[in-house]
């Protein structure tokens, strides 16, 4: 892995509850707010500094989060995805070394898979009852990408803190 495990374990606290945040709030309400998302790029912008190992990393970090704002935008103004999503992509970009692309990748593939099965069963089984007014039971086929989101950006965190450069 490209990211240090230092800067994982400074950006660990702040990022796991906003991404468990953000999965509650796309399962239940079928949104990721606005707050949520600019959260977690303040989050970035405040400890980056500590965290990364120079300033220009920091700097070109910051690059990727306009990048994929602007990708997202693009993304969700053709209906290919969510306008949350997109913003909550672009607010975790920043998080994430260039070079480990493939790797989450790797994972939002993994993360997108556990986490639609895992809403599919839940949502046509009792189950359901643990939670019955959540939006995103009776959402057809939209599936709440915050779950599969929130959950690839956990675990390449948690990843690098065990195995980070």
């Amino acid at each position: 892995m490209a990211i240090t495990a230092s800067s994982a374990w400074w950006f660990l606290p702040f990022v796991l509850p906003i991404c468990f945040y953000v999965a509650f709030t796309d399962l239940s309400r079928m949104k990721i707010t606005n707050q949520t998302v600019v959260v977690l790029a303040l989050v970035f912008v405040v400890v980056g500094p500590f965290a990364m190992p120079d300033l220009e990393t920091y700097l070109w970090r910051l690059v990727q989060l306009g990048i994929m704002l602007v990708l997202g935008v693009l993304l969700n103004a053709i209906g290919a995805m969510g306008a949350g999503d997109a913003k909550f992509i672009a607010a975790a970009a920043p998080f994430v070394a260039a070079a480990d692309i493939r790797l989450i990748m790797a994972l939002l593939a993994a993360s997108l898979l556990a986490a639609f099965v895992t809403h599919r069963i839940a949502r046509a089984t009792p189950l359901r009852r643990l939670a019955p007014h959540w939006a995103s039971w009776d959402q057809g086929k939209k599936f709440p990408m915050g779950l599969a989101l929130g959950m690839t950006l956990s675990l390449y965190l948690i990843l690098a803190v065990l195995y980070g450069a």
